[in-house]
């Protein structure tokens, strides 16, 4: 597996925001018998896509990938995420981040910055089983979906033979 990225950033605080700020952070992983296994993604305001999945299960190794997608993905990206309604959500019921692992969900969209921490999630029966089932399921699909994204778009931009 090839490596194209020399690093995952940390979590950083926003700047003041203007109204075409744009940024998304997805991480989520926990530490276990094979070390720190984690996948994180973000979008950057230029385009750039930046994705990590480490894995030590079997000795696998870690994938860093990187791309610059264009303005009409950005806009799909920033599209799904305003549908979604995920602004109007907060993760205060939702199930702590625990030995298990943890989600963390972060989101500058214009004048709008939302971070969110939370339990990794195995089920759909996690979501309902939660003190804010509603919210956390605009959560979970909303991971799904962007998800899906970030896969297309990495397995399209790397793949090794053309259609």
């Amino acid at each position: 597996k090839d490596s194209h990225v020399a690093s995952v950033s940390a979590p950083r605080r926003a700047a003041p925001m203007s109204s075409t700020d744009f940024y998304v952070r997805y991480y989520v992983g926990h530490k276990g018998k094979f070390g720190h296994e984690f996948l994180e993604f973000e979008f950057r305001p230029d385009g750039r896509l930046r994705y990590a999945n480490n894995s030590n299960y079997k000795n696998d190794t870690m994938i860093r990938k990187e791309a610059y997608v264009n303005e009409a993905v950005l806009n799909e990206l920033k599209r799904i995420i305003e549908e979604s309604e995920i602004a109007r959500e907060d993760d205060k019921q939702w199930p702590e981040p625990n030995r298990d692992g943890r989600q963390e969900f972060e989101i500058v969209l214009g004048n709008t910055h939302i971070s969110f921490a939370t339990a990794k999630i195995g089920s759909l029966l996690d979501v309902q089983e939660s003190k804010d089932p509603e919210g956390l399921r605009v959560f979970y699909y909303l991971v799904q979906d962007l998800k899906c994204l970030v896969f297309s778009l990495i397995g399209l931009h790397f793949r090794i033979k053309p259609i």
